[in-house]
């Protein structure tokens, strides 16, 4: 079976899902039983979700069952839940993204875990995948630690990436659609999405067949990682089709 997997990496694609977006006694996601299912976690850094309980919660999960760890970071904006663009300078998006990154990391050294990645959220992704400048301080921040950089193939995500030498995983999306370009149409609020439909766009995927745009269009999508979102209700049936999918390859 041919993986559509980017050239150079390893051919096993893992199953990934954002964590720890929750603040105070409000937690949203499917975090406990989702650990069960995935193999890395991005977990949330404390700028659009996740302050420190739940950060020292979701790392111990996630050490408890064996998931790897990786930065979640987002942009300062707990009310829009980091879905909202903002203008930043490259030296800004290097700064939120390294403090960030650091908080976490002392979590990760108190449960006996490494850094595994960085991966941007919500509108800090997309604004990353279309500006050369703000990619590059983010590259920057990921050589700094010593880890790859979690994003979309055939963005700047993976061009500077790549200009910059660090290692870059491109993902897959089961729970959101993409624009005839490639693009991610990113929702403001999470909605179901058909268990059976994500197992299908991975089992083609996996075949080498295109993932269809929301225009019917076909794109050819690499991918070494797949993304299941936690905060969708039934994200724990999405995941574990996923799951059965990968398995079964």
């Amino acid at each position: 079976m041919q993986t559509n997997v980017t050239p150079g990496t390893s051919a096993r694609v893992l199953l990934n899902s954002d964590m720890g977006e929750g603040l105070g006694l409000h937690e949203f996601g499917n975090d406990e039983a989702l650990m069960r299912v995935i193999d890395v976690a991005n977990v949330a850094c404390g700028y659009h979700a996740g302050d420190p309980d739940v950060m020292n919660r979701t790392v111990a999960l996630a050490a408890e069952h064996g998931v790897a760890v990786g930065a979640h970071p987002g942009l300062p904006d707990v009310v829009g839940f980091g879905r909202r663009r903002m203008v930043l300078r490259p030296e800004e998006v290097e700064s939120i993204i390294l403090y960030q990154t650091g908080a976490l990391t002392a979590f990760l050294d108190k449960h006996g875990l490494k850094l595994n990645h960085i991966k941007p959220h919500g509108a800090l992704y997309g604004m990353l995948a279309g500006d050369e400048e703000l990619m590059q301080a983010a590259a920057g921040t990921a050589r700094q630690f010593g880890v790859p950089f979690f994003g979309l193939a055939g963005t700047m995500h993976e061009t500077v990436c790549q200009t910059m030498g660090v290692e870059f995983i491109a993902e897959l999306y089961v729970d959101l659609n993409y624009g005839p370009a490639g693009e991610l149409l990113i929702q403001r609020r999470p909605e179901p999405t058909d268990p059976k439909a994500a197992a299908d766009r991975v089992d083609r995927a996996l075949a080498g067949k295109p993932v269809l745009a929301v225009d019917g269009t076909e794109l050819a999508i690499p991918f070494q990682s797949i993304c299941v979102h936690s905060d969708a209700h039934n994200s724990t049936a999405v995941a574990s089709a996923v799951r059965a999918v990968l398995d079964a390859h």
